[in-house]
């Protein structure tokens, strides 16, 4: 089997995103394995995008889709690669010593296709010690970005946190059209989205959008999919968030935490 020094991050999403760059900031590459049709509502700070688009740049960092046979040979250490591979398949043929699960599923996770030195799980659903060997608490509060080495996180609360309305969901299945771009203003009561021919979404308040759907896709109904920022402020959406980045530091913080795991990322 191939050896590999990269951690491979399940997910490309916005958190995902802010755990992937604090590690690449720190010397540690990476690899991250998405859906074939990621649903990032954060778009403009997901790397899930460069599934789409070929590539996505985040704070000047480059994320490139390439395919599963091509990671033996990648040696761009200034580019992140991407592969669809939503059962981290990949793991059957490289070597990475940590994964870290970013998907923010919430349940459950399937096992691994094989066992890893240190496998890091993302908020509620796992288990320290029986799911995945670390777990970190991805809930707002005093307790955001800790490292649990035994037992679990808070439960899933079911709500968003911040103001509920902010979170724009699809009221029916359908395809989604959008009719407002990431970083724009709008209004409250303005129309943002169209789920099929007849059912609009519209803005709950003043603000700027957050974040959007990637246009055209099949959306089933209660899906998020936009968010409405009062605070009004278009820089941001170009930003990866405190909390995704607080997360990534708890990460970097379990990995180095374990002297043989930190002699294999730093090797060479």
């Amino acid at each position: 089997m191939p050896q590999s020094n990269r951690v491979l991050i399940r997910g490309g999403g916005d958190l995902a995103t802010g755990v992937t760059l604090r590690l690449y900031r720190a010397g540690i590459q990476c690899v991250i394995t998405e859906l074939a049709r990621p649903l990032a509502v954060r778009r403009t700070v997901s790397f899930s995008e460069s599934v789409y688009e070929g590539e996505q740049t985040v704070e000047g960092v480059t994320a490139t889709r390439i395919e599963a046979d091509q990671l033996s040979a990648w040696n761009e250490t200034d580019r992140i690669p991407v592969i669809v591979d939503p059962d981290a398949s990949i793991l059957l043929k490289a070597d990475c010593p940590v994964v870290v699960d970013a998907r923010l599923i919430k349940s459950t996770p399937s096992p691994l296709p094989r066992d890893v030195p240190l496998h890091i799980g993302l908020g509620p659903g796992f288990h320290a010690g029986e799911n995945c060997q670390a777990v970190i608490e991805t809930r707002r509060s005093h307790t955001l970005g800790r490292v649990y080495w035994t037992g679990k996180t808070q439960p899933d609360s079911g709500e968003p946190e911040g103001d509920p309305r902010r979170i724009l969901r699809a009221p029916c299945d359908g395809i989604i059209h959008s009719h407002v771009r990431i970083g724009e203003h709008v209004a409250g009561g303005q129309k943002i989205a169209t789920i099929g021919d007849h059912q609009t979404i519209v803005s709950p308040f003043s603000g700027v959008l957050r974040g959007m759907i990637r246009d055209e896709l099949f959306v089933t109904k209660g899906l998020k999919v936009g968010d409405v920022d009062a605070r009004d402020d278009p820089g941001a959406c170009l930003l990866v968030s405190d909390k995704s980045l607080a997360i990534g530091g708890a990460v970097l913080e379990a990995i180095l935490s374990i002297p043989e795991i930190r002699r294999s990322l730093y090797a060479g």
